[in-house]
């Protein structure tokens, strides 16, 4: 195959409200980290829209449905979809739950042109799936995976859900599409496409115009990435090379396993095996074909595509969808697996990412979000709890802890936010590294052995030369301060004075104290 390969992509963009099972007549959503990422029709007609905040969505329909996204869900239930276009075309590549593609020339010649294998499929998969009606679904075909899923999310949006480029036409479809379609395929950061506003390259042709060298010299990798794809070119073209049998891991079981988590467990082993000799030759895995036999010879094969890489959490999550979708089918398994293979069926030189000198959303912010956001489907919305920026001069005020469900775990700026401000008094950054809930209380003694005092105007009694906790004495090298607060003055029940110093001790650890009511405690202490 080239890089003017066509395919076929299918897109059900409301896919994880379809896997939920959801009543079409009532209006419902499923969120994720308190913003809805999919609607039923019910909702949709509500005109409850994509990436609300869950309050905002309650005031449009205050009836409306809420269901906390669960991507295990989604695979599982996407497995009779998959198995129904495998029925027409078995070359598919599932890219995740509610997206999938195909090259284009088999089932084009089979069934009569792109157009009608298009057709054919927007009424197969509504009847696999189960799809009430006014869901949305859409298929495009172009040239390259990345053309032809932007023409399915724009057939999702169209009447009669097909969009087909025709061939050698994919940088004329593309070139007028506003450049936020590089953060909806998520091929570029909201940072990035800020950016890109900023500088006046409003749509992807303005963007494919630069000169290639100049967006790389200014924007690197990633900026290269999104040039290619504004050009209407397949960033990622498919490699046809024979991956090797360096790059196949199998296990074969003594006996029979009947347990899905005893299987997973070692698709973990296998992936981690898997990923790690590719990373020894600097390549990643673009495609993986995941294969899992019984005794009886049943036989579950599947093709997972992943733009910018598998890691081996993302292999082990595929693997499970499959197996589990592979389970639920009625007659399918009679026996236990016997055999499993991961075949690295496309690999790619490891690009990287190249991560931020400071600032920014990481991967294992991502990874927390997702991790808070399981918890709390486990444990129930009051029992997880995320800090908050609250605001205050004192460290112990500054933030508080608040339901996860309550925040939106994607927008950090939002969460940890400095306030409406500005709070005079407060310390300057940085804040201390550990505040704790309950301060506790310390001595600050001077030369003589006396007790630090402040006085009224704000004074030291005298210089502080050790700071006693538990009987413990540290030598006290350096101090500044001090700074005394006064707050709530004009509630007698809630007044605080407090003077607050910072030291730094002989073991090289830095406090920050305060004395309250002639009774010194540890507010913060500095990593």
């Amino acid at each position: 195959m080239s890089a003017a390969t066509r395919f076929v992509t299918l897109w059900c963009p409301e896919w994880p409200v379809v896997a939920a099972r959801l009543a079409p007549d009532e209006p419902a959503v499923v969120l994720r980290a308190e913003r809805v990422i999919a609607r039923n029709p019910a909702a949709i007609r509500a005109g409850i829209r994509p990436g609300e905040r869950r309050r905002t969505a309650q005031q449009a329909c205050p009836r409306l449905v809420l269901v906390d996204h669960d991507p295990d869900r989604d695979g599982r239930e996407f497995e009779p979809v998959v198995r129904a276009v495998a029925e027409l075309a078995p070359r598919l590549e599932v890219v995740e739950p509610g997206l999938l593609c195909l090259p284009a020339r088999g089932p084009s010649r089979y069934f009569g042109g792109e157009q009608a294998a298009a057709e054919l499929l927007v009424t197969t998969v509504p009847q696999a799936a189960g799809l009430p009606e006014g869901t949305p679904i859409g298929v495009g075909v172009a040239d390259g995976r990345a053309p032809s899923a932007i023409a399915a999310r724009l057939a999702a949006r169209r009447e009669g859900n097909v969009v087909v480029v025709e061939p050698g036409s994919s940088p004329a479809f593309v070139g007028p599409l506003p450049i936020q379609w590089l953060r909806e395929l998520g091929e570029a950061t909201p940072d990035l496409v800020e950016l890109f506003l900023q500088l006046g390259l409003r749509t992807l042709g303005t963007l494919a115009a630069v000169p290639p060298s100049d967006v790389l010299a200014r924007f690197g990798v990633e900026g290269a990435h999104t040039h290619r794809l504004a050009g209407g070119a397949d960033p990622r073209p498919p490699v046809t090379r024979d991956p090797g049998q360096t790059w196949v891991v199998d296990h074969p079981f003594d006996e029979p396993v009947e347990s899905l988590d005893t299987v997973v467990f070692v698709v973990k082993r296998l992936a981690d095996d898997l990923v790690e000799r590719l990373a020894g030759e600097g390549r990643v895995c673009v495609r993986l074909v995941v294969i899992a036999e019984t005794d009886h010879g049943e036989r579950s094969e599947r093709a997972w595509y992943r733009d910018h890489g598998l890691s081996a959490t993302a292999i082990v999550e595929r693997a499970r969808w499959q197996l589990e979708g592979w389970a639920a089918q009625p007659g399918a398994l009679s026996g236990g697996v016997v055999l499993l293979r991961l075949v690295a069926d496309e690999v790619r030189s490891d690009d990287g990412v190249q991560g931020r000198l400071w600032g920014g959303r990481s991967q294992a912010d991502s990874d927390a979000s997702r991790a808070i956001a399981r918890l709390t489907g486990l444990a129930g919305e009051r029992a997880v709890r995320v800090p908050t920026w609250a605001g205050g001069r004192l460290p112990d005020e500054r933030y508080r802890l608040v339901p996860a469900t309550s925040v939106d775990l994607h927008d950090p700026t939002e969460r940890l936010a400095r306030g409406e401000g500005p709070w005079p008094g407060a310390t300057l950054p940085p804040s201390p590294a550990v505040v704790p809930p309950d301060p506790p209380a310390v001595d600050l003694i001077d030369e003589g052995g006396e007790p630090v005092r402040v006085s009224g105007r704000g004074e030291l009694s005298a210089a502080p030369a050790e700071l006693v906790t538990a009987g413990v004495r540290r030598r006290i090298v350096a101090w500044a301060g001090p700074w005394p607060v006064e707050q709530r003055w004009w509630s007698p029940e809630r007044s605080r004075r407090v003077a607050r110093l910072q030291l730094v001790t002989e073991s090289g650890v830095a406090y920050q104290v305060g004395v309250d009511r002639q009774q010194w405690a540890i507010l913060g202490v500095y990593a």
